[in-house]
């Protein structure tokens, strides 16, 4: 007995050391130079966070804003760049007359002074719009961007030809797999070097579509990210990468990477070799809503040299402690 409890210990101190060794740091190559930072719809203004789910109106939670910027607009975009941005993300609507609008509410009352769903409208009609109408951080008593964003939501292939060799992102808002058809004869209309300049993630079924469609994009939808994490979890300690990890884009709540096998050093290595980007994000807690990597103190609990992605709502602030900020 005292034998086989001796082989016993014997045999798992070796698998445990086999899976230290398989996934420290200590022997893993780390990837110097500074963070790739992703800003989130561009250069927006902030809203209260608290409580906030997929359909609620951000533009009446406005905080006092401090630019007058708004999201999804080439201005902005131009500005995110300029602040140090490696990545912009904004978000696509199909359109009746065959173009994607680039905004991001799936209806136009919150944000413009249009009313409707915003994919059953025409891209002429989404021209008309004043796209600053409802922002206000006084509960409605102003309305300081009101008349000041006619005409300025802008077309995705306007987007390409204004930004030709910069990073995107792209965010699919519907599930519906007509829309990755779409999407991704656009895409292919482009050249195979832009194409892989390019990322998109949303809805499951567009997703799906798109990754079968135009291969050399990189995609994740929201099963494939739980089912990536969740294998990682389960074998990523023995190196393997699991399919849905592959070619993607990996989004990692920053409360939850260091419980990845190899974070951070291993752990990238082995998404690099895959052919994927990672992101962290802010705290995951549940829900609906995700934050970015937007204050000091977020910044700090990164690993010491951490060189991978940054998904960020507050660009200038981390591009500055970054080192990244152009000015």
């Amino acid at each position: 007995m005292g034998r086989t409890l001796k082989v016993t210990a014997a045999i798992v101190m070796a698998v445990a050391a086999g899976i230290y060794i398989n996934n420290t740091n200590l022997l893993a190559q780390h990837r110097g130079g500074k963070p790739l930072l992703l800003a989130h719809r561009g250069m927006a203004q902030r809203f209260d966070e608290r409580d906030v789910k997929n359909d609620t109106c951000t533009a009446t939670r406005m905080l006092p804003p401090t630019h007058d910027y708004l999201e999804n607009t080439l201005r902005s975009m131009s500005a995110s760049f300029e602040a140090g941005a490696d990545v912009v993300e904004l978000d696509v609507h199909p359109t009746t007359d065959g173009e994607f609008a680039v905004f991001h509410d799936w209806t136009l009352e919150c944000r413009t002074d249009g009313q409707g769903v915003t994919r059953e409208q025409s891209m002429a009609k989404l021209k008309m719009l004043d796209i600053g109408y409802g922002y206000t951080a006084d509960g409605g008593k102003t309305f300081p961007f009101r008349g000041k964003a006619i005409g300025m939501m802008p077309t995705l292939s306007e987007v390409f030809a204004a930004f030709p060799d910069k990073r995107l992102l792209i965010n699919v808002k519907s599930r519906d797999s007509g829309e990755g058809e779409k999407l991704a004869a656009a895409l292919n209309a482009l050249p195979a070097e832009r194409r892989r300049t390019i990322m998109v993630y949303g809805g499951d079924e567009p997703i799906d579509t798109i990754r079968r469609l135009a291969p050399d994009v990189r995609t994740i939808s929201r099963a494939t990210i739980r089912s990536c994490v969740l294998r990682y979890f389960g074998y990523g300690w023995t190196g393997l990468v699991p399919a849905a990890c592959r070619s993607a884009l990996v989004l990692v709540p920053i409360n939850v990477a260091p419980w990845l096998w190899g974070w951070p050093d291993r752990f990238l290595n082995r998404m690099t070799d895959a052919n994927s980007g990672v992101f962290v994000l802010g705290p995951y807690s549940g829900g609906e809503f995700s934050t970015g990597i937007d204050t000091p103190e977020l910044f700090a609990r990164l690993p010491q040299g951490y060189s991978g992605s940054i998904w960020t709502n507050e660009i200038e602030t981390i591009a500055r402690i970054a080192g990244k900020s152009k000015d």
